[in-house]
């Protein structure tokens, strides 16, 4: 679905921004493009869009080099969620949809108020304008906007920002559905939780590097140190004790009266990103 080789590309001839990114996305796959703020991921999407142009290397979607293509066809194939909301403020969820659908043929079209409904956006809302709402709200335009056309290949950048953790379960819940329907989904955020659940494989990408690529189990596994936290009851004390987690083949290595908690210490995907990076997510 996405072929990259040896992508570079310069603001000015004395700043890089990425330095020969390699990767690709498999027909049907949610990949997650994961990285610090300016590491380059929204310079990597906006070239993946189309809409940067003066790059170094190859980029194909749909097979297709994307320097060579300049038809509708070929655009109306991706659908685009952006970071930020883009949307008529004055215009209200429906005429914002209709708005946007009219770029698309007929038959590919979704019916507005259906996906609004389906992202559980307050009917008292439809036909308001958009100043209006809140940033929750204005996110599930922008998701349903990015699902109007139903895309083959659908880019999402922070698609659960400003929601509550029911709107992000519900988004989630969303994205995994188009994926069912076989749209592939390139995902750049910097929720970790999102990355875990929902991505196939993650990239995570540092001053213009990608410095791992795996799916989340395998970078976890990798870095596992395999120690084992038990909190237990002893003499009427209660004690904790690190044990590698060989050690209970042979059961509890250490004398107790009962036992609280048994805890594996495996790392998150924010540790590794962590380490990978050399970041924080702030």
């Amino acid at each position: 679905m996405i072929d990259v080789n040896d992508l570079t590309f310069s603001y000015r001839k004395d700043k890089k921004a990425l330095h020969g990114l390699t990767f690709s996305v498999k027909d049907g796959e949610i990949f997650g493009f994961l990285g610090p703020n300016g590491s380059g991921k929204s310079t990597t999407q906006k070239i993946l869009t189309g809409i940067l142009k003066g790059y170094g290397g190859t980029v194909s979607l749909f097979g297709e080099d994307v320097r060579n293509v300049h038809t509708q066809e070929f655009f109306q194939r991706i659908g685009v969620l952006f970071e930020f909301p883009y949307l008529y403020a004055n215009l209200s969820a429906l005429d914002n949809l209709h708005y946007f659908a009219s770029f698309y043929p007929e038959k590919q079209r979704r019916d507005a108020e259906e996906l609004l409904d389906e992202l559980e956006f307050k009917k008292d809302f439809l036909k308001k304008p958009v100043s209006s709402y809140s940033k929750g709200m204005r996110q599930r335009v922008s998701m349903a906007r990015a699902l109007i056309s139903n895309p083959k290949l659908l880019f999402l950048d922070e698609p659960t920002s400003g929601l509550d953790p029911a709107g992000a379960v519900l988004f989630r819940k969303i994205i995994e559905k188009e994926k069912k329907k076989g749209t592939t989904v390139f995902l750049t955020t910097h929720n970790m939780l999102d990355a875990d659940l929902l991505c196939d494989r993650v990239a995570f990408i540092s001053n213009g590097n990608i410095v791992a690529l795996d799916t989340p189990r395998n970078l976890k596994e990798k870095n596992n140190n395999h120690s084992i936290i038990i909190t237990y009851l002893y003499q009427g004390e209660r004690k904790e004790e690190t044990i590698e987690a060989p050690e209970l083949k042979t059961g509890i290595p250490f004398v107790y009266d009962k036992l609280h908690s048994i805890h594996s210490q495996e790392p998150t995907l924010e540790d590794m990103f962590i380490q990978y990076t050399g970041r924080g997510l702030a």
